[in-house]
């Protein structure tokens, strides 16, 4: 299980080793496209295992459960789709060429995050990789690829996948997956995967035809949760872990972020999250190579990312979605649904400083104190962002910053991200404020399902109190009105901005202070009444001061021991980035600082 993959059908030596878990069954065979029904033998625990030669990778084939004939929930390869034939296909066929590659340590990277599907005109691996000189230009050091498995049609976030193993027949299939991250490394850019192991799709879902996948002793927002600690819960715990070892393993994806592990229900004594990470670790210890686990999780709950030394499960690092909601309330945003639970400036420097805005505080959203307060974890421990695929797609209309605040607020934004001492999070193209909304999108074929979800997402914003009707999500122009686009880039404000952020990740990767993503040496004051921040890091013999002002007006500002040793390295206000100040050197002349509205100035101090 460790060096290669077991489940499913695989080969070695052009023979076919076929292992599925079907535990009620009474026969199982494979049922190849061209030929006879290949049976299975009966194995202990529910497995069915054969070897054969008759079997061949690229040769179309369906699971025979009983006499009914179903898609191989093990595929790695569904070429009609959910509903098709699956496709045998062989992992040690890609002539890799990142032999020399080292995973770049957690704490240098700078995360894009991007869907396949909108990110190029083409929506594919291959148009992703047509724009990785771009990428590496722009300055990030990791892209994020939303979920690549196996979903309905060929228009959908990824969230609805319903073959874990598969990758997405419209996007390129597997081959061209390992060959997108084999020209990643090679341009020095690390490759997270977003894997979904908390539910599972409604539609193509056979888990069913197979085995207790799923247990009716806890609920999901998306039905019945996975089977990860009732009857057969050991089988199902195999097939997820072995998933993650594929990916990292047999596609050589750097790191995975993890869906929601709020919505993983394990009272296991060992939950699957830390088995996941021993069994990374194991696999290191064959490969040589480190991978990282960095997961979704919206309980304030260190003990996912604490040591498993210290009683934790391991994981590398987590999204903060707090860091969001906070920034976007300081910047203006409404108070509405769960934003009501944020009061900004204040409650940002306290992001700032504990990660989790509420880490152990009162909430009136959710009526109860929650959180912890992750006081001795590291800054690369958590990931923030002033945007990712959810804060834009789940508002109603897809809204980016580029549609809710001005040009300065937004480069506000983005310099609050940089300048945490948190791993910074892009989504696609915000970095030239690209102006399409991201709408939430889907291609099913169950009709009743279409309706379900289309008045799902009517119900989903009645907590914003929006007037109007949300996008049709079954709409392909919902999809086309996504797509970014690359012909804005290069004129106009959208250039500004492409130039700003480029910028800012130069600087975020090559200052001593900011390139450390380091929590205690760190001093935030936040001035409600100002609407304004002062945050301060330092690293050996050099401190940075960066003033940060949400208001709409100018700012004044007494910078802590100010001295002449002193210089300002970045002004978002600058005429370069579009703003209103012309010289900078005007800022040195006292040490009563006026922060031009909406802006932020960094301050180098020597020590």
């Amino acid at each position: 299980m460790m060096n290669r993959r077991t489940l499913g059908v695989n080969f070695e030596a052009g023979i076919a080793e076929i292992l599925l878990w079907v535990p009620q069954a009474e026969q199982v065979s494979i049922r190849p496209d061209t030929g006879n029904d290949l049976l299975l033998e009966q194995k202990t625990r529910g497995y069915w295992q054969m070897r054969t030669g008759e079997l061949r990778p690229g040769m179309n084939y369906h699971v025979v459960i009983d006499g009914e004939t179903w898609p191989d929930i093990h595929s790695l390869y569904q070429p009609d789709g959910v509903h098709g034939a699956s496709s045998a296909f062989d992992v040690s066929g890609m002539k890799w060429t990142d032999q020399r590659w080292e995973n770049i340590p957690l704490q240098n990277y700078l995360i894009y995050e991007l869907h396949t599907g909108t990110f190029t005109p083409e929506g594919t691996f291959d148009g992703i990789a047509k724009k990785l000189d771009y990428l590496a230009a722009l300055g990030i050091t990791a892209i994020e690829l939303m979920p690549v498995a196996q979903f309905p049609g060929d228009r959908n976030w990824g969230y609805d996948g319903v073959f874990p193993y598969a990758v997405h027949n419209s996007y390129g299939g597997p081959a061209a997956l390992q060959q997108l991250v084999d020209q990643c490394h090679r341009k020095g850019l690390a490759v997270i995967l977003d894997v979904v192991y908390n539910h599972i799709g409604p539609e193509g879902n056979y888990f069913g035809k197979y085995g207790p996948f799923f247990t009716e002793k806890y609920k999901t927002p998306w039905g019945n949760a996975i089977n990860f600690d009732d009857a057969g819960c050991d089988e199902v715990r195999r097939y997820f872990i072995e998933n993650a070892l594929m990916w990292c393993r047999d596609f050589h994806v750097d790191a995975l972020r993890l869906d929601a592990v709020h919505a993983i229900k394990d009272f296991s004594p060992v939950h699957v999250l830390k088995e996941l990470t021993l069994a990374l670790n194991d696999l290191k210890q064959c490969t040589g190579k480190s991978h990282y686990l960095i997961a979704e999780c919206d309980l304030n709950d260190h003990r996912f990312i604490d040591p498993l030394k210290e009683g934790g499960y391991g994981l590398d690092s987590q999204w903060i979605d707090e860091f969001h909601h906070a920034l976007r309330i300081s910047a203006g945003g409404k108070r509405e649904g769960y934003y009501g639970d944020f009061h900004g400036i204040e409650d940002l420097g306290a992001a700032f400083e504990h990660a989790y805005v509420y880490h152990g505080r009162y909430s009136e959203h959710r009526q109860k104190t929650f959180g912890t307060d992750p006081v001795e974890n590291q800054g690369q421990q958590f990931v923030v962002f002033s945007q990712n695929h959810d804060q834009v797609g789940n508002r109603m209309l897809g809204e980016r910053s580029s549609a809710l605040f001005n040009f300065e607020m937004q480069k506000l934004m983005a310099a609050s991200v940089m300048v945490s001492p948190f791993l910074p999070m892009l989504f696609m193209g915000e970095e030239y404020a690209e102006s399409n909304p991201f709408l939430y999108f889907v291609s099913h074929t169950d009709s009743e399902l279409i309706t379900a979800v289309q008045k799902g997402r009517k119900a989903e914003f009645e907590a914003f109190h929006t007037e109007g009707d949300a996008p049709d999500p079954q709409d392909e122009n919902t999809f086309h009105r996504s797509k970014l686009q690359w012909e804005k880039i290069g004129s106009g404000t959208h250039r500004t901005m492409f130039n700003y952020y480029q910028a800012l990740l130069n600087l975020r990767k090559s200052h001593p202070v900011l390139r450390v993503p380091d929590r205690r040496n760190m001093e935030v004051i936040s001035n409600k009444i100002n609407n304004t921040l002062l945050l301060t890091r330092w690293s050996n013999e050099k401190k940075i001061h960066c003033l940060l002002n949400f208001s709409t007006r100018d700012r004044e500002c007494m910078l802590p021991a100010f001295k002449e040793n002193v210089s300002i390295i970045f002004n978002s206000a600058s005429a370069e980035w579009g703003g209103p100040v012309i010289n900078n050197d005007a800022f040195l002349s006292s040490s009563l600082i006026v922060i031009p509205a909406q802006s932020i100035l960094i301050f180098e101090e020597y020590v």
